[in-house]
């Protein structure tokens, strides 16, 4: 928005021509959603804790985390509201709206919170924690994941070749089997976040650093010369998503503030379903579908720590975990909250870093 507006004007005077630069409007992006989300949250709060939007008890679901959780219970939820809210204002005030893949993100970000919203106000509204039926909430997402598959694929400038990571010229073509992929990834994605949001701090520091590892890989697919040089996709347009992956830091950032522990507010389904949609959604645009994997290790990892836990539980009668997800096990072996946060935040941010080696290791 503020690009159409002021990047015309730089015959007028030449400092406007600073608005062409992406690097500044996500650096701007960024400290926008930052700045909103300090202003606002405060606010929020408040208001949040007027109309008992609070945490339901996990005590009375989860016996062995009622000690863990009852300080818990009543702290507001449903902060993920403005950290979308951010993430989309920042990033339609800083971005270029004439490239479609800014849209896409956005959209699919705003659906998925949508369904989000759904759970946690019936939450709410009926005071327990089972709010959406599970097979309402999967049925939404792979309706919004299948839309933007069926978009995605109309694209000009995509095929339905997978980049696989560490090979230089090698890669996989799904054919028509493209857009299940594109929905695994999308819905996949949001669940694992909306899985590992169970300590304070620890889903939303884990979203910042796969954000901050896919701004620089949307800034390089997106910019023909390091493409080239890199051996990865040129995808024209991506670079664009720079702006909306630096405006999810800023906003996480800025929920973090008052996420960290001891938690004022929790972000419920609203942000994980959202957030984790949006990285998803980002992955596809780019072409670095499988890289997903190995940045978001975190989730990947706290999604498979559950779907272990059942299956063993369903065929041997056995738990390989104390409790899944991944968080709970290690908590149930002694280790304080903001230990376990903390560690997995720095195993996060190892594979963000060691993601970026595979776009030169080819």
């Amino acid at each position: 928005m503020l690009y159409e507006f002021f990047y015309p004007l730089r015959d007028w005077w030449f400092g406007f021509n600073v608005f062409r630069y992406i690097t500044f409007r996500s650096a701007m992006a960024s400290v926008t959603a930052f700045g909103l989300s300090l202003w606002l949250y405060p606010h929020m709060i408040v208001w949040l804790k007027s109309i008992r939007m609070g945490q339901t008890g996990r005590g009375e679901e989860i016996p062995k985390l009622h000690e863990l959780y009852k300080h818990k219970t009543g702290t507001p939820t449903m902060g993920g509201v403005l950290i979308v809210g951010a993430l989309v204002l920042s990033t339609l005030l800083w971005g270029n709206l004439h490239e479609p893949f800014i849209w896409a993100a956005v959209l699919v970000t705003l659906l998925l919170a949508g369904i989000g919203f759904v759970d946690d106000y019936l939450k709410w509204s009926q005071r327990n924690s089972k709010g959406l039926r599970p097979g309402l909430k999967m049925a939404g997402q792979w309706v919004v994941a299948t839309l933007f598959g069926a978009w995605f694929l109309t694209r000009p400038e995509v095929g339905t070749v997978l980049d696989i990571p560490f090979a230089k010229q090698m890669v996989v073509d799904l054919g028509p089997w493209f857009l299940l992929f594109i929905i695994l990834v999308v819905v996949g994605a949001s669940n694992a976040v909306n899985l590992t949001d169970g300590l304070d701090g620890l889903a939303i520091g884990c979203a910042i650093l796969i954000a901050l590892a896919y701004a620089g890989m949307s800034y390089l697919s997106g910019h023909e010369g390091f493409a080239e040089y890199l051996w990865i996709p040129y995808i024209p347009g991506a670079a664009e998503l720079t702006i909306f992956c630096a405006a999810l830091v800023g906003a996480g950032l800025g929920f973090l503030w008052y996420n960290a522990h001891p938690a004022s507010l929790f972000m419920g389904d609203t942000g994980s379903l959202g957030l984790g949609g949006a990285l998803g959604t980002v992955a596809i645009l780019v072409k670095k579908e499988l890289l997903l994997a190995l940045v978001g290790g975190i989730f990947v990892a706290e999604a498979l720590s559950v779907i272990l836990q059942v299956a063993s539980f369903q065929l041997t009668g056995r738990r390989i975990f104390l409790m899944a997800p991944l968080h709970h096990h290690f908590q149930l072996k002694g280790w304080p909250e903001n230990k376990v946060t903390v560690r997995f935040w720095i195993i996060g941010a190892v594979l963000a870093f060691f993601s970026f080696s595979t776009l030169k290791l080819r």
